[in-house]
């Protein structure tokens, strides 16, 4: 071995895995240089702007465009009439639907798309869309999915009424999308009749949305000359993005290239393909100019995808001791106007299904119904994977209601439910298998380092003294997620398996390029991927520049989404590495005139065993494999590409602690400490992994304690700017104290599992439990999100505790 100051400043030099590697990207970034949709100018361009339905539920009687047409810098005013000849004014969706691209007879949301108008700039367009002229009839509106389904329940789906089958199993109701189901219903219905204990409990996740802080927006550009169709867009998914274009038009996906460019953040909001894309790629190819179309922040939120809306009922049945025998879950799923929820083909219900969490329940049954509403349709994977943080929700609130139920603490609940260390793999009984785990050890880490006894000691007393203005609340989650999508066996969207892609090419002087099918959105993939490729092939990461996003450039990938980057693209990565040092081992065992048994890697060389002063480093290795000396029938150069079809999926999963103090009198809640302990295997870039982890926490709290998209009851949007939408600042967000363990993922090259979406899954429950848990002694259960200062002061003035 080495000298050891030698080899650390080896070591140091790459900055490789493991390192608080800066991220590469910020540089550009702080200096306002980045390149978003928004940036782009191209010659001639034109700009589109919607015509929105005021009603929720309505017919279209007549459009009049004369006056739009007559506004000065109007080019042209599309109507679903427009889009009829090129059979684009309805388009299909993932869940086996179809939606409306311009709305056609009927508006079915507030806001639906009804017209598209062009024009020389966007203030013209916008001027030329207020002057559109729509004669509605008002239609009765229903924003209740339990309404929804009531037999005299207006039909809001008059184009599909006689259709039995949506993809997914027979319907029944008109306003009926599909039912879902897993597990064993027998054996969960034997498992209650059984039991000791039997708790349920009703549990809403309001709708809410990801509100990233750029819009969604593209520029289409199509030459007729060529006939290829450029578009430039704000999407997560480049690849499947151009698959779905070519599917639409009709036009070769060779010549369709989709740029995503610099993405201001997506959280699952910029997955869909929205009606605004397909106006302006339809615009583009008629008229053969470029359309520019980026929505408001009063669009955004009102109309681009949204998440949750699942009305859900949780039961556990339990011996004696409080140990888990039984779990029966149901969900009511509010699909909004149409069925174009993001979701595998198998799954359309999405990872529902992973609502047994970190618990070894030996007995489980889940239902979901997802029905249309006149709401905005599209829900997404808000920073989860697919119905994931519904479903960890669900388990983490019923666990403390059954210790509520049984005078139990609810870390000693915990504890006596959870997979223990040996049992990993862990099969289910819905069939998924938790890879690795650890969930004693992350709880009681915690536990210690907040000193949870003084904190129950604390408490009673503070229950004890009737003066006491404030409540105290002490919330767990130990969840277990459920990502990387995924197994191809499993996963696919449209028929395209969820595989992912890296391509490296290696120049002669040590430089790398990666280009990769994911796609960042604020993730630091720049810094991350070329940190796993310095640690594989020994070049420094500052020489190592990666590309995504441009499919005329990237190798085919399903995009960056469900935290499945790190799992599935980040071991791409390193295979397609490893392949290149497999190589570059062939031509060191050739220089330096041995068998390729008879060296060893360190750092970022090969070395003979046993006389360390014969090495060849990575470096020269670049240079000599582009030149003749090469072993016999070697091809020059140092590239490869990697595909990689995961064999599971991965499961992070961590242990969360949140102490809240409640003031009685006006219902504020002050989050005191929140403790966050991960585990996400191998750690790539801590501090990169504390970033993902601030974000995450920052929107589970503000999911948890003031977000919701309300409607009234015409399905009016009752909240659709920053004015009422929750959106934290760092004046409401408290300081977050993190901490990990390191299970390694035994499926994955470098043991990596994804952990950008784990905080969001697991903070959500725990801010809830720890409100729940100041009201706990007062006998209140369950309340339902969000916790803001008037909704918990209800609960404070419905117990009559805020009398002074």
């Amino acid at each position: 071995m080495g000298n050891m100051s030698e080899l650390k400043e080896r070591e140091d030099k790459l900055q490789g895995m493991g390192t608080s590697m800066l991220r590469k990207e910020d540089a550009r970034f702080i200096r306002g240089q980045g390149s978003y949709v928004d940036d782009i100018k191209l010659p001639g361009m034109l700009f589109g702007a919607l015509v929105r339905s005021p009603y929720a539920h309505a017919r279209i009687k007549n459009i009049d465009k004369s006056k739009a047409l007559a506004s000065p810098g109007v080019i042209a005013v599309l109507t679903a009439d427009d889009l009829k000849p090129v059979k684009l004014h309805w388009m299909p969706t993932v869940g086996g639907d179809v939606q409306a691209v311009l709305a056609d007879e009927k508006v079915h949301f507030q806001l639906q798309e009804v017209a598209m108008v062009l024009a020389t700039d966007r203030y013209a367009a916008a001027d030329g869309a207020a002057l559109v002229e729509v004669d509605y009839e008002e239609l009765p509106a229903i924003v209740d999915p339990k309404k929804a389904m009531l037999p005299d329940a207006p039909v809001l789906r008059e184009d599909i009424v006689d259709k039995k089958d949506l993809t997914h199993g027979p319907r029944t109701h008109p306003n009926h999308i599909f039912t879902w189901e897993a597990g064993d219903k027998a054996a969960a219905d034997a498992a209650f009749e059984s039991a000791d204990v039997i708790v349920r409990e009703e549990i809403l996740n309001p709708r809410v949305h990801p509100s990233p802080l750029e819009t969604c927006g593209c520029v289409a550009s199509f030459a007729k000359s060529t006939g290829n169709l450029t578009v430039y867009v704000s999407s997560q998914v480049p690849h499947l993005f151009r698959t779905v274009l070519a599917m639409l038009s009709g036009i070769a996906e060779s010549k369709i290239r989709v740029v995503g460019g610099d993405i201001g953040g997506g959280f699952g909001n910029k997955v869909p393909i929205y009606p605004g894309y397909v106006v302006a790629t339809v615009a583009s190819i008629v008229t053969g100019v470029p359309i520019k179309w980026v929505e408001s922040r009063m669009e955004n939120l009102s109309t681009s995808s949204f998440a949750r809306d699942y009305h859900g009922v949780g039961e556990l049945a339990a011996d004696k001791n409080g140990v888990i025998k039984g779990l029966r879950f149901s969900a009511l799923a509010d699909h909004g106007a149409f069925n174009s929820h993001v979701s595998a083909t198998k799954f359309p219900a999405g990872l529902f299904s992973i609502c047994t969490g970190s618990y070894a329940i030996p007995n489980a049954y889940c239902r979901v119904d997802a029905v249309f509403t006149n709401k905005a349709p599209g829900g997404v994977a808000y920073r989860c994977s697919l119905r994931v943080t519904e479903a960890i929700y669900l388990i983490e609130r019923m666990i403390d209601v059954l210790a509520q139920k049984m005078g139990l603490d609810k870390a000693e609940i915990r504890r006596r439910n959870f997979v223990k260390s040996d049992q990993f793999p862990f099969t289910t009984p819905f069939g998924w298998t938790l890879d690795s785990g650890d969930y004693h050890t992350a709880l009681e880490k915690v536990l210690k380092a907040v000193d949870y006894d003084g904190l129950r000691k604390e408490q009673a007393a503070k229950r004890a003294d009737p003066n006491c203005p404030t409540l105290m609340g002490i919330g767990l989650s130990t969840f277990t997620e459920i990502v990387g999508a995924g197994p191809t066996k499993v996963c696919d969207i449209l028929g395209i398996g969820l595989f992912d892609s890296c391509e490296i090419r290696v120049h002669p002087t040590g430089g790398v390029i990666a280009r990769l099918g994911t796609m960042t959105q604020g993730q630091g993939h720049y810094t991350t991927y070329a940190q796993i490729i310095a640690t594989e092939l020994g070049l420094p990461a500052s020489d190592i520049v990666v590309e995504e996003g441009d499919t005329d450039k990237a190798p085919y990938g399903a995009g960056t989404w469900g935290s499945r980057s790190t799992p599935v693209s980040g071991a791409a990565t390193a295979q397609a590495a490893r392949k290149i040092k497999d190589k570059a081992k062939k031509i060191a065992a050739h220089l330096l005139e041995v068998s390729e048994g008879d060296l060893e890697w360190e750092i970022d060389r090969f070395k003979v065993k046993g006389n360390p002063s014969q090495f060849k480093t990575m470096k020269e290795l670049c240079l000599v494999s582009h030149t003749g000396n090469l072993p016999e029938g070697m091809e020059q150069g140092l590239n490869a590409v990697s595909y990689y079809d995961p064999p599971n999926l991965t499961y992070p999963f961590g242990a969360y602690l949140c102490v809240v103090d409640i003031d009685k009198y006006t219902g504020e809640t002050k989050v005191r400490r929140f403790y966050a302990l991960d585990d996400c295997g191998t750690r790539i870039n801590p501090m990169i992994i504390e970033g993902q982890i601030h974000g995450g926490l920052t929107e589970a709290f503000a999911v948890a304690m003031g977000q919701q998209i309300p409607f009234d009851e015409s399905g009016n949007h009752l909240g659709n700017t920053l004015m009422d939408y929750f959106i934290p600042t760092a004046v409401e967000t408290p300081g977050w104290e993190t901490d990990h363990t390191v299970t390694p993922c035994p499926h994955h090259p470098i043991g990596a599992k994804g952990v950008a979406e784990s905080p969001h899954v697991g903070g959500i429950p725990c801010f809830t439990n720890a409100v729940v848990d100041a009201f706990a002694h007062l006998g209140v259960t369950h309340m339902d999100m969000p916790h803001n200062a008037y909704r918990v002061w209800q609960q404070c003035n419905a117990l009559g505790i805020n009398k002074r």
